[in-house]
């Protein structure tokens, strides 16, 4: 008799088939009965699932309105899972009932944090669930104070743990339908909401590093970037928004300077794919909408809650740019010299990345009966796990959902992850003549 042979998946494989798992779980309970005020198609169900589970925020139907409290909550354990990390979650229950976490199981989780290395992955892990657990816990009494007194007990604090959860994991998931357009001006709410996505969105590895470190020269240069790149991108966004928006009295027009200042902030920060937003989108000047197609589009921090190729990327390959008009040998980085390995990585990720949003728009602007940038937008929007829309979410044919399903898994998943899995690679001993090859 032929021995069966047990199928082996490899860390990435084994990813994706949790993340995989967790989306149809999700969408069967959001397909329960109990879980929605009048029904919801099969395909809006996958929609949702996976759009909460790769905490991107786009909806074919409206959050508030179409799902009961129990279906909201589905949604809201689709977002802390898979803002957080799955492998997160399952170290933290190994840890509870006391099983013994073996070197594959720290190697997965390695994989899923985005780490180079195991050492002491366990203990981050459990400190990143104790520390998003804290942080969700203060936004949350701090919204209260301030929606409470409005909306009353029940609702006020709903509301409060509904937007601390899905802000902190950068989801843009909101129970009222305009979300928080109505705060446009309320400075607590814009500076809670925005801190807590900019937290999730600089990734755990920088609080950490910040956490233990003493003063800014011995921390890592990756640490470094992701400060000096988010305060200078999240600045300079505020300004470029805040110009090309003054005048327009659909967004922030006819608001006082304060509050344009406010609201420019909020939407210069919120496509780092946070997905909340204080002005209509829609009414955005289309020089507005394509800069912030690019702020999507670039993300958040590696091992974030955050998506898009991530801003060490970006960071990376425009400083390799900046070497080679210099005609320097090296990439140098706060005084450390950038590994070779790392600029084909970043080149890797950014050129797989636009292969599939290029092909999502040309799907797109086949099936769909939509403007160009509405398509654009939208695509970007799903890759980058922002969830910031024109509008088109609502009105996308069933082939246009499955289309914005995919991009979204492979946004949150990332390019990388998704290629190692169906890649076979194997280290060739043979090595062949250099040639160079005329380029520009």
């Amino acid at each position: 008799m032929k021995r069966h042979r047990m199928v082996r998946l490899s860390p990435p494989q084994f990813l994706l088939v949790i993340f995989i798992t967790c989306i149809i779980i999700g969408t069967v309970l959001l397909k329960l009965p109990i879980a929605t005020t009048e029904g919801i198609g099969l395909l809006q169900a996958l929609f949702t699932a996976t759009s909460a589970m790769t905490v991107t925020g786009l909806a074919v139907v409206d959050t508030g309105t179409a799902f009961t409290i129990f279906g909201q909550l589905v949604i809201l354990a689709l977002i802390q899972v898979g803002g957080l990390g799955i492998m997160t979650f399952a170290v933290f229950i190994f840890l509870m009932v006391g099983r013994k976490i073996g070197f594959k199981e720290r190697f997965i989780v390695s994989q899923a944090l985005n780490q180079t290395s195991v050492g002491g992955i366990i203990l981050l892990a459990k400190r990143l669930f104790i520390f998003s657990i804290i942080v969700e816990g203060i936004a949350f009494v701090a919204l209260s104070f301030r929606w409470v007194p409005v909306h009353g007990i029940k609702e006020g604090l709903y509301a409060s743990l509904f937007h601390s959860i899905s802000s902190f994991n950068n989801a843009g998931f909101s129970i009222w339908q305009n979300g928080l357009i109505d705060y446009v001006g309320d400075p607590v709410i814009n500076i809670v909401i925005t801190m807590l996505f900019i937290i999730g969105g600089l990734g755990f590895t920088v609080i950490f590093d910040l956490w233990h470190k003493k003063d800014f020269h011995s921390l890592s240069v990756h640490t470094k970037l992701m400060l000096i790149g988010t305060f200078v991108i999240n600045v300079l966004a505020s300004i470029i928004i805040f110009i090309l928006e003054y005048d327009n009295p659909n967004t922030i027009g006819n608001l006082s300077n304060s509050d344009k200042l406010l609201a420019s902030y909020f939407q210069a920060v919120s496509p780092r794919t946070a997905g909340f937003n204080t002005v209509d989108i829609a009414s955005m000047d289309e020089s507005t909408l394509f800069f912030i197609v690019l702020l999507m589009f670039i993300g958040a921090g590696s091992a974030s809650t955050g998506g898009g190729i991530k801003l060490t990327t970006f960071l990376a390959l425009l400083f390799a740019v900046f070497a080679f008009i210099k005609n320097n040998q090296e990439i140098v980085i706060f005084r450390r010299a950038i590994v070779y390995s790392t600029i084909v990585r970043s080149l890797a990720i950014t050129m797989i990345s636009l292969g599939f949003v290029f092909l999502g728009i040309f799907i797109l602007n086949i099936t769909e009966d939509a403007s160009f940038i509405e398509i654009v937008f939208e695509t970007v929007s799903a890759f980058g796990t922002v969830g910031l829309s024109m509008g088109l979410t609502y009105e996308l044919t069933p082939i246009g959902q499955i289309i914005i399903i995919m991009i979204m898994f492979i946004g949150k998943v990332g390019p990388l992850t998704l290629a190692f899995s169906f890649a076979h690679t194997t280290e060739s001993k043979i090595r062949y003549p250099k040639e160079d090859l005329l380029t520009g």
